[in-house]
């Protein structure tokens, strides 16, 4: 078979799960160690999208910046693009996202349509979050622990939170697939 043959495309993943929280709330550790669990998957870190951008990025502040507010959907939808890629040839995506407000998640329930959109919240709660934010690596230099009062009220009616406070990394992924009901495959 030339290179010309070969078939990118392949049975499609079941759908695509979205991590979200506020800065500190365990989304990125918690997706990478999800899609550890399955045969074919991917982690889509949200952040790392916005660090391609070489000129003119705008990082979310507390004050508002209506072109930082701009790009928030722009890598919203790149993530999209690249989840539907990775669900079309049989990975399953992992996206994780700061996301508290309602009009930022209906944004990805409409972008991401190539399959069921399993969307978790991971709420810790401010505290344990802005605890986190100081014990790693990643130095955030902005209190982001209002952003859970924002997430509570604005999206109330979702359906997966998991209080992840007092959970392993294992435990939360553990809480994820019982309440996604989607079951890991291992390698062959």
């Amino acid at each position: 078979m030339g290179w010309a043959e070969v078939p990118v495309d392949t049975e499609p993943a079941a759908g695509a799960v979205l991590l979200i929280g506020i800065p500190g709330s365990g989304k990125s550790t918690v997706a990478e160690a999800l899609a550890a669990r399955f045969a074919a998957s991917a982690h889509i870190e949200v952040d790392a999208l916005q660090e391609l951008i070489v000129s003119g990025g705008r990082w979310p502040s507390p004050e508002r910046d209506e072109e930082a507010d701009r790009q928030i959907f722009l890598r919203a939808r790149n993530a999209c693009l690249l989840a539907a890629s990775f669900v079309a040839a049989g990975f399953l995506p992992v996206i994780d996202d700061v996301v508290v407000r309602r009009a930022h998640l209906d944004f990805y329930r409409a972008t991401l349509t190539g399959g069921p959109l399993h969307c978790v919240v991971l709420a810790p709660g401010a505290a344990k979050a802005q605890e986190r934010n100081l014990a790693r690596d990643k130095r955030l230099t902005t209190d982001w622990s209002p952003l859970d009062a924002v997430m509570r009220a604005e999206l109330a009616g979702e359906k997966i939170w998991i209080d992840n406070a007092e959970l392993t990394v294992d435990e939360t992924v553990d809480a994820v697939l019982s309440a996604t009901g989607l079951t890991p495959r291992q390698q062959a």
